[in-house]
């Protein structure tokens, strides 16, 4: 005579062994699933690999090396000179209509740019730094407090070329969105 068990759930496979493995309650399966999560093998069976269309921004090249020449190969925010880790900021999105000219773009770093992105920080059309007030507040590590709480009210470095300075109309409307979201003061 038997007794059936269920629900049981197949959580894993032994192959060398030709055998499943069964959970037989709730606790066995979370215990299984919570050990399969570092097992190497795992992740191997689970790297997969997919090709895809990608639509380029043929523009973005030239763009992003004429910002950086007129920034002198720098970070306007953090001064940092790594080329490679530097990126032009659209202040006004392609997807909006902005366009790729110098002064549409700013100097930044990875961290600042995403930051800009992420409306973490903005750049008010005075040029002066505004980080959002709650990640001002934040208690975290030495990234936190100096690549985003130690450039709130610094003042943006401008390209020696007036003609290659930020617009400052492009630099309000941003702004103004950022102001618009209620994370300042």
């Amino acid at each position: 005579m038997y007794t059936a068990i269920y629900p049981v759930w197949l959580v894993g496979e032994e192959p060398a062994d030709h055998e499943f493995v069964v959970a037989l309650d709730e606790e066995m399966r979370q215990q299984w699933e919570n050990a399969r999560l570092f097992h190497p093998v795992d992740l191997a069976l689970r790297r997969q690999y997919a090709q895809s269309v990608v639509r380029r921004r043929l523009h973005q090249p030239v763009f992003r090396q004429r910002v950086l020449i007129a920034y002198s190969s720098q970070c306007a925010l953090c001064r940092l000179r790594h080329s490679e880790l530097l990126d032009a900021a659209h202040i006004k999105e392609d997807s909006e209509g902005g366009e790729p000219v110098v002064p549409n773009g700013v100097a930044m770093c990875a961290i600042h740019h995403r930051s800009f992105d992420a409306n973490v920080l903005t750049v008010r059309p005075d040029y002066q730094i505004e980080v959002r007030k709650d990640v001002r507040e934040e208690q975290d590590g030495p990234t936190l407090l100096h690549a985003l709480q130690g450039v709130h009210g610094e003042k943006l470095v401008l390209p020696k070329q007036r003609a290659a300075w930020p617009d400052q109309g492009l630099l309000e409307e941003r702004y103004e969105r950022f102001r618009a979201m209620g994370i300042t003061s």
